[in-house]
């Protein structure tokens, strides 16, 4: 076929496309005419007026938003509070299929505009205003605060306007322009896969406004971080992987110590899951990080390539430790990575991009083995000290052993169909200097932490 019969055949589908949607909405038009003064009737009419445009195949959406403004003239205010139910319902249906409002705002941010993105910022806020506090679990909470803090500061979404008038007014836009975002942003929600839930949706159970008691001690926490900090701020490669190892260490005895005074409070075993999103590029490469860190203190990790995050499984203590730890670290790889310059060949072909996922791989497994050591050593001395206090339970590993057994089977729940995949090295020099970065590391830190 040419490629005018090929334009030409498009130009017809796309005609029939349009025609359809038209007729759909002199269908809806008399519709609105039955509804009357029915605002309830006639707001269930543009909504799904709405969604229908959305829907369409045609990729003008553009043309579907002004198309809608222009055929629904005496209802303006009405057609912007559809638009805004539509997305209100549709983020609804989003959160049953698994998402959280971190993971949506990460995903828009990463595939949509930044007009769509920003807008589905504030109607994350707009649609969290309809359940009590006390309905939604604390990390959601957190989550939307998160998003909310940065949120330009001139948005106010106290006002009773509909959301895509003030954001028009905002923004200087038409109706048209605020509905032709609101379209976009519709199609890219019902794009989005179901993900295995993780939290309880809001609205459905009672939790507690205050800290949760699986909560991570704050003074614990604070040590850990301050070792960090320091490992991040440090110039010198030796001193940054030895206050990690230093942190991994006080983070496995506060986890074991944790997990033996919830053994003897006879609190239930239970995994949570959390997911961490990873920045381009070399992503499976920084997954592989966060795995290691994960499976050193008791986690299980699951990586979805095509969305781009990690799902780390665990008690929630452990999770906390993990998603600390992993930041961290991927911040001191990035600097060795590109510490370690630039690879080019002999003949003056660039293999940097092999050379720095080699490089992050062999950092990763090297960082890996030992943080192993590390935890390893620190479960021996914990089982030690403690060992009078379980022993009528049979010593430290069985209470360990229930948390791998939840965390197993939380993770082949969500991951019913996961299949194990292996990273390949294509740059022996990145591998050599990724171990010899990683390598450098010294476990005797006690005279960097009192310098």
């Amino acid at each position: 076929m040419s490629r005018r019969n090929r334009e030409k055949r498009a130009a017809k589908q796309k005609a029939r496309r349009r025609a359809a949607a038209g007729r759909e909405r002199t269908s809806l038009w008399a519709g609105i005419d039955a509804a009357g003064s029915d605002r309830a009737a006639l707001l269930g009419i543009l909504t799904h007026a709405v969604r229908s445009a959305a829907r369409c195949p045609c990729s003008d959406l553009e043309q579907h938003a002004a198309d809608l403004v222009e055929e629904f003239p005496g209802a303006g205010s009405e057609l912007d509070s559809a638009a805004e139910c539509a997305v209100i319902e549709m983020i609804g249906e989003v959160w049953q299929g698994g998402w959280l409002p971190s993971d949506l705002d990460e995903i828009a941010r990463r595939r949509c505009d930044a007009q769509v993105a920003g807008y589905l910022g504030e109607a994350i806020i707009i649609e969290s205003r309809q359940y009590p506090p006390a309905m939604v679990h604390p990390m959601w909470r957190a989550a939307v605060a998160r998003i909310r803090a940065g949120l330009d500061a001139g948005v106010d979404l106290s006002s009773d306007a509909p959301h895509p008038w003030q954001w028009a007014a905002r923004n200087a836009s038409s109706r048209a322009e605020s509905l032709g975002v609101v379209l976009r942003l519709l199609a890219f929600l019902g794009s989005l896969p179901v993900l295995g839930r993780l939290l309880p949706l809001p609205g459905q159970n009672r939790h507690s406004v205050a800290a949760t008691e699986h909560e991570v001690d704050e003074k614990a926490l604070a040590r850990v971080r301050a070792l960090l900090a320091k490992a991040e701020s440090t110039e010198f490669p030796e001193e940054a992987e030895a206050l990690s190892a230093k942190a991994q260490e006080l983070m496995s005895r506060y986890s074991l110590h944790q997990a033996i005074t919830e053994h003897h409070r006879g609190c239930a075993v239970a995994a949570a899951g959390r997911r961490l999103w990873m920045d381009v590029p070399y992503t499976g490469a920084k997954a592989l990080l966060v795995q290691v860190v994960a499976t050193a203190n008791r986690c299980r990790a699951v990586w979805s390539e095509k969305l781009g995050f990690i799902t780390v499984v665990g008690a929630e203590t452990d999770l906390d430790l993990v998603e600390l730890l992993s930041t961290s670290l991927l911040v001191q790889a990035n600097r060795a990575m590109l510490g370690a310059g630039r690879h080019v060949t002999r003949a003056g072909t660039s293999r940097t991009r092999s050379f720095r996922q080699s490089f992050l791989l062999a950092y990763a497994g090297r960082i890996g083995e030992r943080l192993d050591t590390a935890s390893a050593a620190a479960t021996a001395d914990v089982a030690q000290e403690v060992a009078g206090e379980v022993a009528r339970s049979g010593g430290l590993l069985p209470v360990l052993a229930a948390r791998s057994r939840a965390a197993d089977e939380l993770t082949h729940r969500l991951f019913p169909t996961m299949t194990h995949r292996a990273l390949s090295v294509s740059n022996a020099a990145g591998w050599c200097a990724g171990r010899a970065a990683a390598e450098l590391a010294l476990f005797d830190v006690h005279a960097s932490i009192a310098g």
